[in-house]
């Protein structure tokens, strides 16, 4: 078990390798009782919270704890009265390989692997809680979250802005054994630096200035259930080692404590960003990420999977809070819906539907009641790629009869135009995103759309 991280990429992986160990306790009180290894830190000892309880009074109460690492599977010493040993020899920490036996107080336990293949099968059904898909990559998903939320493994959900990765932690949680616990999702992105240690692990009163009063964080409000890390590429460097503590010791230390408190939680975290090359570039740990990415689940954009986009509108269009009578999307719009890019993917196409609502007569959303930017936005072509009159929505003919100037100008605000757009969309409206994205001040992201009457 020297390797723990199994990613599961959709369309190319079927079956996933578990990298699991079994305890069985040899001597002792207990012997003959035995445990599977699968969590990413197994507390041992007497106190009933323990993830492995002995009956041994020679053994403390939290003795030992082994902890899953890239390394390896560690056996770590928490301060016993009586020690922990591997062979004749007391230990603080050791690293176990298959047939290790080791003694806390007077119980002798043995380490051995006990690998598991997991099959990921599509599911038949097209809705799997709140997602919809029809394509073989979301039934395939749909197959892979079934069997992973069971495990109780930390997951890392990729892909890009607007796909659903929330939807995705929130299915690990509903069909995970914590179902019935809190289900806490933090954003990184969207609090201040200063503030995201007091809201991830709590903090005392008086602890900094407008700390009137003593709160937890979102570990200690999700005992027992889930964290949802969104965003976790945005983590502030100074506290990824003590996100890696929290998940290493599964206690937290609020601001302005000496105490540690216990917390039971399993994480989900999800990033649309590349944490490799974030990590080459001295951005994001390397041993934090491999503790988040024990199991990797990523979401296709929308793009690649066209056929998922009518049963979605439709989905989409009977959840819309304000629909009043819009029964179906006309045969004119899912044409023009295939043959979007979708840069702002779910997100983007449930805006559209939404916005289209109040706009629609009769029973059917048609192609007047969608926004003007979508309807001479030219499909199915990335940002990148964009250059040629044709690809901007400029006709070539046209273009060409004008003086260079006129013609100039005319592409360049063609080409401004459906950046905004684009812009916009991947970054689900949210102008001050999508102006660090571009690189640009918001102000002038701000005359641009007003320029455009983008909004």
């Amino acid at each position: 078990m020297s390797e723990f991280t199994t990613t599961a990429n959709i369309g190319q992986v079927r079956r996933l390798l578990l990298r699991r160990g079994r305890l069985t306790c040899v001597a002792g009180v207990d012997e003959g009782a035995s445990w599977l290894v699968d969590g990413d830190v197994v507390r041992i000892g007497t106190r009933a919270s323990n993830d492995i309880v002995l009956n041994d009074d020679t053994v403390s109460r939290c003795h030992a704890e082994v902890v899953r690492s890239r390394a390896g599977v560690l056996l770590r010493d928490l301060d016993s009265t009586n020690g922990t040993f591997a062979g004749p020899v007391q230990v603080r920490e050791a690293y176990l390989t298959p047939d290790t036996r080791f003694r806390v107080g007077q119980t002798e336990l043995i380490f051995a692997t006990a690998d598991e293949f997991i099959e990921f099968l599509p599911l038949d059904e097209c809705l799997f809680e709140d997602m919809v898909g029809a394509s073989l990559a979301m039934r395939t998903l749909f197959g892979m979250i079934e069997r992973v939320a069971a495990t109780g493994l930390t997951v890392m959900v990729t892909g890009e802005t607007g796909t659903g990765k929330e939807l995705v932690s929130r299915a690990v949680h509903n069909r995970s054994r914590r179902a019935a616990a809190p289900f806490q999702v933090f954003d990184c992105s969207a609090v201040s630096a200063n503030l995201v240690e007091s809201e991830l692990f709590g903090h005392e009163r008086g602890a900094f200035t407008g700390a009137v009063a003593s709160r937890p964080g979102v570990f200690e409000l999700a005992h027992g259930g889930t964290v949802f890390l969104d965003e976790v590429g945005e983590l502030p460097l100074e506290l990824q080692p003590k996100l890696l503590r929290v998940l290493e010791q599964r206690e937290v230390r609020r601001v302005g404590s000496g105490q540690t408190r216990s917390v039971d939680v399993r994480v989900v975290c999800a990033t649309n960003r590349d944490l490799r090359k974030d990590i080459a570039a001295g951005r994001f740990r390397e041993d934090l990420y491999y503790r988040l990415a024990v199991l990797e689940l990523h979401l296709p954009p929308l793009r690649e999977r066209p056929e998922d986009i009518p049963p979605l509108g439709e989905h989409l269009l009977r959840c819309a809070s304000h629909n009043r009578g819009i029964k179906a999307i006309s045969d004119e719009v899912q044409e023009l819906f295939a043959g979007y890019h979708w840069p702002g993917n779910v997100r983007e196409l449930r805006n559209v539907i939404e916005r289209a609502l109040p706009f629609s007569d009769g029973i059917n959303i048609t192609l007047n009641s969608l926004p003007e930017a979508l309807r001479i936005a030219v499909p199915a072509r990335p940002t990148a790629a964009m250059g040629s009159p044709s690809e901007l929505g400029v006709d070539a003919p046209d273009v060409s009869e004008l003086p260079f100037k006129d013609a100039k100008e005319r592409i360049i605000d063609a080409f401004e135009r459906q950046y905004l757009v684009d812009l916009l969309a991947r970054h689900g409206g949210n102008m001050s995103r999508a102006a660090r994205a571009a690189d640009m001040d918001r102000k002038s992201v701000a005359r641009l759309l007003k320029k455009h009457d983008i909004r």
